[in-house]
């Protein structure tokens, strides 16, 4: 029995009445007839297959596209059918409809999401490159400050050591001393358990004088003293001093660069040996207060277990800490945009970015240490 198709208008409702087997061959004709009608001030349309006798996979696909158009020029369309066999090809078409739609949007979210990481990936890389080419000129200008003393920029050291080391000891000495404190309470209530109070004397010397130190006045002087480079030297771009320095035959590197790298080169291991004495000098304190044990005999034991090496490896990684932060926020202090925004971006990710390299730099040494036996 060929495909038949009627239609019903009550008001704003229209009935589509299908009738006979829907197969592929009749979906050209059933179209052109659903050309002739007219849908005007039609709200409601009924797809009615009650009539219907057989439907093949492409008659169904074709009333599930029918009713998703209709639907979509918000139309109101429901397919009517009573009969199982009819009912399971349509879900079935639906089903399949719905996975490949699935399908499609999945396979979208990840060309998306491989376009956005090719595209960070190749952000990251230039600007790695860029770091790499700013750590060239800086080795460069180094050897022309190492060619003559005459070169070298004393007063502006002595200046940058001013601000990044002396101007620093009251937080750094405040911070280590109550890390030391920190520490020492917290061993403490371990060590009294099992009648270990003299070995926080050894937890103490080996742990501050070897990595918490150097560790943490590092951090605090990223956050410090890293952040004021990258803002100063932000602002001078945003105000054009640099372009007017280079103008003037001025290189900025010798003039800002290589002074603030050595300011801080030489400022770290001087304010880690604070914030060593700091340290174990807030660990002296608890260890007098809560487990009993006298200055004298912490002094003593200290300089019976604790052994010189542990002092120096934290003061030898401090010239390296230094390098990182400097270099780090100097340079994202000279990519700053032409924008104040740019600055407050850039001094974030230069803290963030300093620490992070700090904390890289301090597990590297932690490891070839440990493999050397030191």
């Amino acid at each position: 029995m060929d495909a038949n198709l009627t239609n019903n208008i009550h008001g704003s409702k229209l009935s589509l009445n299908f009738s006979g087997e829907l197969t592929l061959y009749a979906i050209t004709s059933l179209q052109k007839k659903l050309q002739a009608i007219s849908f005007t001030d039609i709200k409601t349309i009924v797809l009615n297959l009650e009539g219907v006798t057989y439907l093949d996979t492409a008659a169904a696909i074709f009333m599930v596209k029918l009713e998703e158009e209709y639907n979509n020029k918000s139309v109101n369309t429901t397919i009517v059918c009573s009969n199982s066999k009819l009912l399971s090809t349509l879900k079935l078409v639906k089903m399949q409809k719905i996975i490949t739609n699935l399908e499609t949007r999945i396979e979208e979210s990840k060309n998306t999401f491989l376009k956005n990481s090719f595209v960070k990936i190749k952000i990251y890389l230039k600007e790695f490159f860029f770091f790499i080419e700013f750590l060239g000129r800086l080795f460069i200008t180094l050897l022309y400050y190492l060619k003559s003393i005459h070169h070298i920029r004393f007063k502006e050291i002595v200046f940058e050591l001013n601000e990044s080391a002396v101007k620093a000891l009251g937080i750094i000495a405040l911070t280590s001393f109550l890390i030391g404190l920190v520490v020492a309470y917290q061993s403490a209530y371990q060590l009294k358990i099992y009648g270990a109070n003299i070995f926080i004397v050894d937890m103490l010397g080996i742990s501050i004088l070897r990595e918490l130190a150097p560790l943490i006045t590092a951090i605090v002087i990223a956050g410090r003293s890293g952040s004021a480079f990258t803002a100063q030297i932000g602002a001078m771009k945003i105000t054009q001093e640099l372009d007017a320095m280079k103008t003037m035959g001025f290189d900025p590197f010798v003039f800002l660069v290589m002074p603030r790298v050595i300011a801080l080169m030489i400022a770290l291991p001087l304010l880690i040996f604070v914030a060593d004495m700091m340290g174990i000098f807030g660990g002296m304190i608890v260890s007098y207060i809560d487990l009993g044990i006298s200055y004298d005999l912490f002094l003593d034991r200290f300089r019976e277990v604790v052994d010189v090496k542990h002092f120096f490896i934290g003061i030898i990684k401090g010239p390296f800490f230094a390098f990182l932060i400097a270099s780090i926020a100097i340079y994202r202090g000279l990519i700053v945009k032409d924008d104040t925004q740019s600055i407050g971006l850039n001094t974030t990710k230069s803290v963030v970015e300093s620490i992070f390299a700090v904390i890289v730099c301090d597990a590297l040494f932690s490891i070839v240490l440990t493999s050397l036996g030191i």
